[in-house]
């Protein structure tokens, strides 16, 4: 948890495909050429390093909203967070500023 007091906290995720085809789509930008599947199995393997490591393992904390992203695209991702923070926050229309 990066900001464990926060009044707000939220975890975004993506099926595992949808994360592999974002992920090969960065590195083609790049201009380099991908497989997705070795992609896909990279993702796969840092996840469960990330999940299992002591430290500040990627879970999704107890009390945060998850958003899946999987068929958002960003500016609706970024609706969902600022409609999160309006709707729990005293301040929420700064949010938006």
């Amino acid at each position: 948890v990066v900001f464990p007091d926060a009044q707000v906290k939220i975890f975004l995720d993506a099926n595992p495909e949808e994360r592999a085809r974002r992920r090969a789509a960065e590195i083609e930008r790049q201009g380099r050429t991908v497989d997705v599947g070795g992609v896909a199995g990279d993702l796969k393997r840092r996840d469960e390093r990330d999940r299992r490591r002591s430290e500040a393992p990627l879970v999704q904390a107890p009390d945060a909203d998850l958003i899946d992203t999987t068929e958002l695209s960003i500016e609706q991702v970024e609706e969902r967070i600022l409609g999160l923070v309006r709707a729990r926050t005293s301040n929420g229309k700064a949010a938006n500023s």
